[in-house]
């Protein structure tokens, strides 16, 4: 595949809370996106912005030189691309390029990328860090594994999106996330037990994020989750159970290559915690909620 430009048919399959952001992206930056959601009203804003809104997945796949993913699990993207003896991803042509930017497991990325090589189609696994905010505004971090020349054709669709970096070789971009959602995990909890603690001793949490800010304890978690805590506003921008979801695909992955990793568990307990009392479907920040309820005496 050439490198793709303004102009270029691009599929975008999933237009949730971040996916819907992307796909608007990619439409103002001159892609003729074709989008399709399981759910269509999701996908409808999109209209006003320049997409074209597909009636199925594989409408949308048709005649597209890159397809972009943006599903909510694995097994949605398995379902929806790789099920069945007639695989909807066989309809896109010889030459394109799917890129799976869900936050999936490695070997499904590996055994999805040999499937695409059997229709000549390239593949990349490219997930994605920064949230409903980054997705808004073009400045996620996007971890890509793959060929490395398919990764540089990418640059003008992943230019429209944020950052890209490619890591190494298929699956590892899906590595890079899990790395990245271990570090975010522990500074969520972090920043959550230290709300609980100062909030416990009389301090005004929203004074507590400005002074924090600048110190060795900054970060966006701290920014924009912070924010979040001290005003309890936990209307789901990241959805916690997607926290979840790749926690535990990081425990069954250190457990294959035989590492213990005390913090991971730790973390997946917590949020497993949290799913049991009410967690589903808010925001990952709400972990606050749970480490003040397992704080209180």
């Amino acid at each position: 595949m050439t490198e793709v430009s303004p102009g270029s048919a691009v599929a975008f399959l999933g237009t949730g809370i971040m996916g819907g952001h992307m796909a608007r992206r990619l439409a103002e930056a001159g892609f003729a996106v074709r989008a399709w959601n399981r759910s269509p009203a999701k996908a409808e804003p999109l209209a006003q912005h320049g997409a074209t809104l597909a009636g199925t997945a594989e409408d949308a796949l048709r005649g597209a030189r890159v397809a972009v993913v943006m599903l909510s699990t694995g097994a949605v993207v398995e379902e929806v691309l790789f099920s069945g003896p007639s695989p909807a991803v066989a309809v896109l042509a010889p030459g394109a390029t799917l890129v799976v930017m869900s936050s999936i497991p490695v070997e499904a990325c590996r055994a999805q990328a040999e499937i695409c090589a059997h229709h000549a189609i390239a593949y990349v696994d490219a997930p994605v860090s920064g949230g409903e905010v980054g997705a808004r505004d073009g400045t996620l971090a996007i971890m890509a594994g793959g060929d490395a020349t398919a990764v540089a054709d990418l640059a003008p669709v992943f230019a429209a999106l944020g950052r890209s970096t490619r890591i190494g070789p298929v699956g590892t971009g899906q590595l890079a996330k899990l790395a990245n959602q271990i570090i975010v995990g522990a500074a969520m909890v972090g920043v959550a037990e230290a709300f609980a603690f100062a909030a416990r001793g009389g301090a005004d949490l929203s004074c507590l994020r400005t002074a924090l800010m600048g110190g060795f304890g900054e970060s966006r978690v701290l920014n924009l989750h912070g924010a979040r805590m001290a005003t309890r506003d936990f209307v789901p921008g990241s959805p916690a159970q997607y926290q979840l979801k790749d926690l535990r695909t990081a425990q069954a992955l250190a457990q294959e290559l035989g590492l213990s990793l005390t913090l991971l568990d730790t973390m997946a307990a917590i949020f497993t915690d949290m799913m049991a009392h009410g967690g589903t479907d808010r925001d990952v920040s709400a972990v606050f909620e749970e480490i003040e309820r397992r704080s209180a005496r």
